[in-house]
Formats: structure tokens, C-alpha cells, sequence
């Protein structure tokens, strides 16, 4: 039987100790950390996830605001206010929650925040920097997982880590970061053949798809590491991952659960690197 990785205590961990932090960096540097959170329009699932990112801001005692535009604001005025956020001393991070309307380009706008306030990682030289191994700000779900991984004191080195799925956002970045830790990597994605034969191999299954189920108990090596990023609502309205935890969990070692195990480990990655935006502004200005 599996033993289940626990994303939300993890992330209370990190959490908790930021909130320790905190007021002596207003002591020592005069301000408090600031996040500014970019929402235009009015989907209701990109107003539940800003809010939860807010609350978890203001929890461990940052400075957090919404700027709310409406779905009409045009890519033009937008991108004024981005750099309007960029030129502000006192914004250490920005993050735009994406999707936008459609007749707004997002890769404009990403590009347009300030690569040392882009607290998101999707910038193209801190992606650049990422590949370089020359990065502060690290995509904030990769990097999540990485801590998953690292607090089961699994040795990460010589291990063969398979990732499916080959995003901009969770794939590819992972994928080296797990080099960087000496993995033997491997990335299966919808064209791969025989996707059972490569999971397989993995000592780390790292599945972050978007596939309910898609990776069942006989395509997992007995007492590897699965990390199941994908999280979709099924038919019956009950919120799923990509691999069938249940059948899983009694071959894995290690598994996580959806929900609670990448998620929060996410959103504390989100808050980590604003602090790293904030140590990035003051130690430069000072």
C-alpha cells in the first residue's frame, strides 16, 4: 500500500514559516512583501483560484490586491496596466490568471510582465534562465512537485523519472529540474508508443496529462513515486485525477492524492517566489 504524500500539510509547513518571516522583513526593510493578482473578467473558476491565492497571501501576512477589469478591456490598455504594475516600486509580484478572453494574445501580455516580478516563472528569459541553470523563478507547479518529491527523502539521483506530458507549464519544466537532480529523464506525451512499456521504467511517474485514469495500476512499476498533477470534474461532478489512485495506490510507494497534493504545494510555491521577487527588489535597491 502506497504512502500518501500530503500536499496540504507540506504546504501549511512552508506556509507557517513564511509567516514567521514576515514582520521582520517589515523591521528590516520598512515594507511588507506585496503581491498584485491581474483578473479580467468573470469565469468563476478564475475567481475562485485568485481568491484562494489572495487569502493565502494575506495569511501569511503579505501585502495582496486584485485588480479586477472587465472582459471588454482591450490587449492594448491591459498591457498599459502591466506596465503601469512593472514601474511600481512597491509591487514585487505579478501574476495574470489566465485564461483571458479570447481576443487578448496571452503570450503578449505574459511577456510584458517584468521578468523580476513574474512570479508565475512563464516569462521567456526566466524560462531561458530555467534551462540555463541560472534561475530564481521557477514555474510555481514544477517546483511544487519537486518539494513533494524531496520531503519523502527518496534519493532523487540515478533514478529514472518519466514524465507524461510535455506543457510549457508542468512538463518540460519539470522534466529539467528533475535533471538538474540527476535523474535519468523521460517525456511521453500523446504521440509516444506503447505509453504502458515507458511508465513502466519510471522510478518517479510524474503524470500531468488532463486524462482521468489514465494511468492505471499495471502501467506502474511496484513502489515507484507517482505524482498525479492532472485534476479534471468528472460526470458525477467529483474533482479526479490522472491516474486511478485507488488501484495505484497498492502497487505504488508513494503516491499523491487529487485533491491536496500538488495543489497546495503549488499555491505555497506561488507565495515563495513572490518573497523572491521582494528579496530580488530590496537587496538591488539597497
Amino acid at each position: 500500500m502506497a504512502q500518501i504524500i500530503d500536499g496540504k500539510e507540506l504546504g501549511l509547513r512552508i506556509k507557517e514559516k513564511m509567516k514567521v518571516q514576515i514582520p521582520f522583513l517589515q523591521e528590516k526593510y520598512g515594507r511588507l512583501p506585496s503581491l498584485y493578482v491581474v483578473l479580467v473578467g468573470h469565469d468563476v473558476g478564475s475567481q475562485r483560484y485568485v481568491h484562494s491565492k489572495i487569502a493565502a497571501a494575506e495569511w501569511v501576512g503579505m501585502n495582496a490586491h486584485i485588480i479586477a477589469l472587465e472582459d471588454t478591456i482591450t490587449e492594448v490598455e491591459l498591457l498599459n496596466k502591466i506596465y503601469e504594475l512593472n514601474d511600481d516600486p512597491c509591487v514585487d509580484g505579478i501574476l495574470v490568471q489566465l485564461p483571458l478572453p479570447s481576443h487578448i494574445c496571452e503570450a503578449h501580455i505574459v511577456n510584458a510582465i517584468a521578468k523580476d516580478k513574474d512570479v508565475d516563472g512563464f516569462h521567456p528569459q526566466n524560462v531561458g534562465a530555467l534551462w540555463q541553470g541560472t534561475y530564481h523563478i521557477v514555474p510555481c507547479t514544477p517546483q511544487g512537485i519537486l518539494q513533494l518529491i524531496k520531503s519523502t527523502n527518496v534519493p532523487i539521483c540515478g533514478k529514472i523519472a518519466v514524465v507524461v506530458g510535455r506543457s510549457n507549464i508542468v512538463g518540460k519544466p519539470i522534466a529539467k529540474l528533475l535533471l538538474d537532480e540527476n535523474a535519468t529523464v523521460v517525456i511521453a506525451h500523446s504521440y509516444t508508443q506503447n505509453l504502458k512499456a515507458i511508465t513502466r521504467l519510471a522510478d518517479i511517474l510524474v503524470v500531468a496529462a488532463g486524462r482521468e485514469k489514465l494511468i492505471t495500476a499495471d502501467m506502474v512499476k511496484p513502489g515507484a513515486m507517482v505524482i498525479d498533477v492532472g485534476i479534471t470534474r468528472n460526470q458525477q461532478g467529483k474533482v479526479v485525477g490522472d491516474v486511478d489512485f485507488e488501484n495505484v495506490c497498492q502497487v505504488a510507494g508513494y503516491i499523491t492524492p487529487v485533491p491536496g497534493g500538488v495543489g497546495p504545494l503549488t499555491l505555497a510555491m506561488l507565495l515563495q517566489n513572490t518573497m523572491e521577487c521582494f528579496f530580488l527588489h530590496t537587496e538591488t535597491s539597497r
